[in-house]
């Protein structure tokens, strides 16, 4: 059938100019890199980078700004308390988000050296200077008061709390690692060190448990970990720290005023800068969607992106 409509020949016309326009534009496609290609299934790689490939801390939203001259240690449970000794050695309770809730005031005074709050049920909280574990409950009303002596002959130099609600001690006198169980009141396991700590001279600071591993913190020579039992099993060769956190599968520590992240599987590390104007900052700890500096002058609070 032929048609020779000069109306239907115009729209002809015009339906060919605009087949030829768009064959003759280019057409833009965005190819990603072979580097942010991961397998469906598998994590993401992680190469160490630098400050500035890596998000600063200094991106993050300050939320508010905790007055407290010259805090002691802290810790975070997992529902993302809170907890900071002040400098009259009581112990702060604040909520996700930097809201004060309770204080504990101890019956005598002491040095608080050491807090660990990252069991859901009792909070521990160790007195070097008294030799004395104090348990808390989720409120900070106490539950048990255990003297050391009673159970160690020598001087107990870091403390932590295990989920099993057993007491990892650290005698430096005897340079042993031993368990303690406050329900039966005996000394379950015990470790040495000497063979393990060899001739250096070690300044451990801290001692913590964490997805069924004990880490016991050297500002000398770095971080010794043992299994659940108390079975030395490797070192990691981080020396200068007096802390150290975790976030997920990843240490935390820092150092030279930059946040350093190790994968304790991946064996990958990367740095992260502090936040802009944090200051002095002695300890760092990252919470579910908060992360908190604690400075000499008080506790600043962050939203994490």
């Amino acid at each position: 059938m032929k048609i020779n409509s000069p109306v239907f020949a115009a729209k002809l016309a015009l339906l060919l100019a605009a087949t030829a326009t768009r064959a003759q534009t280019p057409v833009l496609r965005i190819i990603p890199s072979a580097a942010s290609v991961v397998p469906a299934g598998a994590p993401a790689p992680l190469a160490a980078r630098t400050d500035a490939a890596a998000p600063a801390l200094g991106g993050w939203e300050l939320l508010r700004t905790v007055a407290l001259p010259n805090p002691g240690p802290a810790s975070l449970d997992r529902r993302g308390t809170l907890y900071v000794a002040d400098a009259d050695h009581n112990l702060r309770q604040f909520a996700a988000d930097g809201r004060p809730l309770n204080t504990y005031a101890p019956t005598q005074p002491g040095h608080l050296a050491q807090v660990e709050a990252y069991n859901l049920t009792n909070t521990l909280v160790f007195y070097d200077d008294r030799q004395q574990v104090v348990l808390l409950d989720r409120f900070l009303a106490p539950i048990a008061e255990i003297r050391l002596a009673d159970y160690v002959e020598g001087t107990v130099r870091v403390a932590t709390l295990a989920p099993d609600n057993t007491i990892w001690l650290f005698d430096e006198s005897a340079l042993v690692l031993r368990q303690l169980d406050p329900q039966t009141g005996r000394v379950a396991l015990n470790t040495p060190l000497d063979l393990i700590i060899g001739r250096t001279r070690p300044d451990f600071r801290f001692l913590r448990m964490y997805q069924n591993h004990l880490y016991l913190v050297d500002r000398s020579t770095g971080i010794y970990v043992f299994d659940n039992l108390g079975n030395y099993q490797k070192k990691l060769p981080f020396a200068g720290l007096n802390w150290v956190g975790f976030d997920g599968d990843e240490l935390y520590y820092l150092l030279e005023g930059k946040l350093h992240f190790f994968h304790l599987y991946q064996l990958a590390e990367r740095v992260q800068a502090l936040p802009v104007g944090a200051g002095e900052v002695r300890q760092v700890l990252l919470g579910e969607g908060f992360g908190y500096c604690v400075g000499a002058i008080g506790i600043s609070v962050y939203r994490r992106p």
